[in-house]
């Protein structure tokens, strides 16, 4: 597979005009662009993606829904619905996404310095994970951890989990209010 082409942009998110290779931004400690995909359903669990053993940055953790960089020029939403589909086999609409917000984010993981602004879509999805069609060059595994589950073991084993910090308990808050929304 082809290394990603992807936009430059300053700690602000404004667009720098550059485009760089994937893996030099990371080098570099370049900001970036990702979309995150936040599935959850409507028995309040999480859909959680299980990073594949051979991955460069956090194998075996336990991540987001689904996740990307948006390549040179593309939109977000286009990455979220092609990521989505990529991982997962999940083929769905730009109508199905709630977009939520950018979310600034650096994360460091041995010589790879990723500065990413998380473009953040939340989706709800009530089939079953059996019926999903895993990447598996990305994705080992895929469960729904039900929401109480998964902020017990974000505390007590944070080491399964990719670090992502308060990002994870901000985003569970979101979607217990989406959930709360949804019931109205």
């Amino acid at each position: 597979m082809a290394e990603e082409l992807i936009d430059i942009y300053n700690q602000d998110n404004e667009p720098t005009g550059l485009l760089e290779l994937k893996s030099k931004a990371h080098e570099k400690g370049l900001w970036h662009r990702a979309s995150h995909i936040w599935i959850y359903n409507s028995k309040g669990e999480i859909l959680l993606q299980l990073r594949a053993k051979p991955k460069k940055v956090f194998p075996n953790k336990w991540d987001v829904s689904a996740a990307g960089h948006i390549a040179a020029g593309e939109e977000p939403v286009t990455a979220a619905i092609r990521e989505t589909e990529e991982e997962l086999g999940l083929k769905i609409n730009k109508e199905d996404l709630e977009f939520l917000m950018a979310y600034k984010k650096e994360l460091i993981s041995g010589e790879i310095d990723n500065k990413e602004f998380y473009y953040v879509y939340l989706f709800r999805y009530d089939g079953s994970i059996a019926s999903l069609v895993l990447q598996t060059e990305e994705v080992d595994d895929v469960d729904f951890f039900p929401i109480a589950k998964l902020e017990e073991e974000l505390k007590s084993k944070p080491e399964k989990f990719v670090p992502h910090g308060d990002y994870w308990f901000f985003m569970i808050e979101k979607i217990k209010k989406r959930l709360t929304m949804d019931l109205i």
